[in-house]
């Protein structure tokens, strides 16, 4: 289909003409003609000449709220008052909406508000997915070029978020150890059982509390602090430096946070199984009067390594998705102080949900596998 103002070929819509007040029926008309593209369309605005608020608002009411808001990315040939703009107008029209919601009851409001949040939950997760994507098709293509790996960024990124977190995840661990120590005699005791003890520390540390505990603590500790910095550069410019300069931020940026987290989780989680056990050995001492040396060697005959493996095992997919999350937030700092800290507190909360979510499914599959 083709008119004055738009064309429609090979599913791919190209705007042209003036989009002004004094074509507005006409413009109103074309669009009424044609179906409403939808996210797969491919839209081209390098044909229109002139754009005012009138034709502003009806390119937003042909292409949606959503995909205005992402105009820099798939047009970034409109001229710039042209984009700034579509902007405004988009930010209109979506308080105005706010305002409508406002006047209904507070039933339909609180539905309302429910459906945002699950339409922008839905949005999150596809690009978390697409993100994820982009980080391991980028570490695949330099896996076999040694020489554009940074391994000074990864080392420094190594130090930051994995050895200057040894002492917290120790001490934390080592209080959580005594306290679940404490907790298991105390409970055990009215069944003369206290010597069960060391085996319900030990348990609950190899396999669930060092890896568990070490990974919420680098979710506040590491996530947020990917999150301010990339989130710091994005409002600097700083990346749209690099790409300026025919540099791949992911290249530069992601991979020596993803890999620097890979290598820390592990050895943090191990730590603090350590420190776990150290933690419930000193309660079995000072409480139970259970010497180190049988606090080791009941460990040794009841535990199997299987355990230490299987916690292990979720280190790396926690360290993987703590740090992707991390990254992707700080990529989405829109510019201002207010935006940096809102997406910070995102990514904490987003980082310990997805480890908690993940480590209760690892659960229940080992259940089910008999491990």
């Amino acid at each position: 289909m083709q008119s004055r103002w738009l064309t429609v070929e090979d599913e791919a819509l190209h705007l042209k003409g003036e989009w002004v007040l004094a074509h507005y029926r006409s413009i109103k008309q074309a669009i009424g003609a044609i179906d409403a593209p939808n996210d797969t369309t491919e839209l081209s605005l390098d044909g229109i000449e002139r754009l005012d608020t009138a034709g502003a608002a009806l390119l937003i009411q042909l292409v949606g709220l959503e995909r205005v808001r992402d105009i820099e990315q798939w047009a970034p040939s409109l001229p710039a008052e042209q984009r700034a703009l579509l902007l405004r107008i988009a930010d209109s029209t979506n308080e105005s909406l706010d305002v409508e919601e406002a006047s209904l009851s507070r039933p339909v409001q609180a539905l309302v508000t429910v459906g945002k949040q699950m339409e922008g939950l839905w949005h999150q997760q596809r690009q978390l997915l697409a993100f994820v994507g982009l980080v391991i098709e980028t570490f695949a293509r330099l896996l076999f070029t040694p020489r554009r790996w940074r391994i000074t960024a990864m080392t420094a990124h190594i130090q930051q978020s994995g050895f200057n977190a040894v002492p917290i995840v120790a001490l934390l661990t080592f209080m959580v150890g005594a306290v679940v120590a404490f907790l298991g005699a105390t409970v055990l005791e009215d069944f003369g059982a206290t010597v069960y003890t060391i085996d319900l520390v030990a348990f609950s540390f190899m396999r669930e509390f060092g890896v568990l505990l070490a990974a919420i603590l680098l979710a506040g500790r590491t996530a947020s602090a990917f999150t301010a910095q990339l989130g710091a550069m994005k409002s600097n410019e700083e990346i749209d430096a690099l790409k300026a300069n025919g540099l791949d931020p992911v290249e530069l940026l992601v991979l020596p946070r993803v890999m620097a987290m890979l290598i820390s989780l592990p050895l943090l989680a191990f730590i603090g199984m350590l420190s776990g056990l150290l933690g419930g050995a000193m309660v079995c001492a000072m409480a139970l009067d259970i010497s180190f040396t049988q606090f080791m060697s009941a460990i040794e005959d009841d535990m199997s390594v299987r355990h230490l493996l299987l916690g292990l095992s979720k280190a790396p997919v926690f360290a993987f998705v703590i740090a992707v999350i991390g990254c992707l937030e700080g990529f989405k700092v829109s510019g201002s102080a207010q935006s940096v800290g809102a997406h910070t507190t995102s990514s904490v909360v987003q980082s310990i949900f997805m480890v908690i979510l993940i480590d209760a499914v690892a659960a229940l599959f080992f259940m089910e596998m008999g491990w």
